[in-house]
C-alpha cells in the first residue's frame, strides 16, 4: 500500500477514534439524549446563529442527516430553531443554555487534547489535510 493511501486510511482511523472519544465523553458527562454525531454538529454551531443551509454548506453535512439530527437536538432541548421573518423557507438554529453547557464541556475536552499534542505538528498536519482536500475536490469536480 502506498504512503498516500496509508495516510488517507490513517486520517479516517483518527476521525473514527475522535468520534469514539466524543461518545466516551458524552457517557462520562451522563449525556444520553444525543449521540456523538449530534454533539459534533452542536459543537460546530457553537456560539453562532445560522441557517440549516449554512450549517450544511460550511460543515459538509448531508442535508437530510442534518435536518434529522437537528430535530432530535431540538426535541432534547439543546438547540433552538426559529423560522426567519424574511424568508419563510429558512430556519435559524442556535444553542440553548443546555446546548451551550455541553458545548463548553466538549470545548474543555478538545483543549485538553490539544495540550497533549505538539501544536506545531498539528498546524503542519492541518495544512497538509487542507491541501489534500483541495486536490481531491479539484479531481472530483474536473
Amino acid at each position: 500500500m502506498s504512503r498516500y493511501v496509508q495516510s488517507l486510511v490513517l486520517a479516517d482511523r483518527v476521525y473514527r477514534l475522535f468520534m469514539e472519544s466524543v461518545k466516551y465523553e458524552l457517557k462520562r458527562l451522563d449525556v444520553n439524549d444525543i449521540n456523538n454525531v449530534q454533539a459534533i454538529i452542536l459543537y460546530n454551531i457553537g456560539e453562532d446563529r445560522m441557517t440549516i443551509g449554512d450549517l450544511i454548506q460550511r460543515k459538509y453535512y448531508l442535508g437530510s442527516n442534518v435536518t434529522y439530527n437537528l430535530r432530535k437536538m431540538v426535541d432534547a432541548g439543546y438547540v433552538d430553531q426559529v423560522q426567519s421573518n424574511f424568508d419563510k423557507r429558512a430556519c435559524y438554529v442556535s444553542l440553548t443554555d443546555k446546548g451551550r453547557e455541553l458545548y463548553q464541556n466538549l470545548d474543555r475536552v478538545f483543549q485538553k487534547h490539544l495540550e497533549t499534542i505538539k501544536k506545531d505538528g498539528l498546524e503542519d498536519f492541518s495544512g497538509i489535510l487542507k491541501e489534500l482536500e483541495v486536490n481531491l475536490t479539484n479531481y472530483v469536480i474536473s
